[in-house]
């Protein structure tokens, strides 16, 4: 019978111990989740749109993804929006225009989405200032669907929010994940995007932005 060293018996214990702790450490990755709030933490007792809880959910998303929460994401150019429609986690966003310059046409945007939210369907229309803006977008953190105009991506229907279904237009999904690039198919095309499971932080590349040319298909939906 062949002798055990102490060393092999060390050696054997340490490995068991690395490996028990990696399977720790894999479960408390797995069962990590963003925190999510039912709709009306997201309003005052009046009704109106509590901007403050809104950042302060986006601040604790920037934290969960280790994201970089520079100066300016706690200054006036970060905003949160419901979009009129009293309906925070289910259409609505956060977002900062790191940079909108007119005459070069170009711009930079990073998007904040919760778990689920949407940022409600438009298109962007020629202005006396702008051409019809084109879009592509990069996701850093979490992933998104991205829905544009085509033939409908089977099931999609499931998938558009309430507040949406009577009146949505762009039904061909697309799933992305941290890394990967979707663009905006055509100029004036109507488009929308889908926070996934624990939300997404994506960066827009585009031509300028014009406010003007924004359009929506929901009638109620204010910017």
């Amino acid at each position: 019978m062949s002798s055990i060293s102490r060393r092999s018996v060390l050696g054997g214990a340490l490995a068991a111990s690395a490996a028990m702790l990696g399977t720790a450490k894999a479960q408390r990755r797995r069962v990590r989740k963003l925190n999510t709030y039912p709709n009306e933490h997201f309003y005052k007792a009046d009704g109106t749109f509590d901007v403050e809880a809104a950042k302060a959910a986006y601040y604790e998303m920037f934290r969960f993804y280790r994201y970089p929460d520079c100066p300016r994401l706690h200054g006036e150019e970060f905003w949160a929006i419901d979009f009129g429609l009293g309906k925070f986690t289910e259409v609505g966003m956060a977002g900062i225009f790191w940079l909108n310059r007119k005459e070069q046409n170009y711009f930079g945007h990073e998007i904040y989405l919760l778990p689920g939210q949407m940022i409600p369907e438009h298109s962007h229309v020629k202005t006396p200032d702008a051409a019809p803006k084109i879009e592509s977008w990069h996701v850093r953190h979490g992933w998104v669907n991205i829905y544009g105009e085509g033939t409908p991506t089977p099931g999609v229907e499931a998938r558009i929010p309430p507040s949406h279904k009577a009146c949505c237009k762009a039904k061909v999904e697309k799933k992305l994940m941290p890394g990967e690039v979707g663009h905006l198919a055509g100029p004036e095309q109507w488009h929308w995007m889908l926070g996934g499971d624990q939300g997404g932080i994506v960066t827009e590349y585009a031509t300028y932005h014009d406010n003007n040319a924004l359009r929506f298909s929901h009638p109620d939906v204010k910017f």
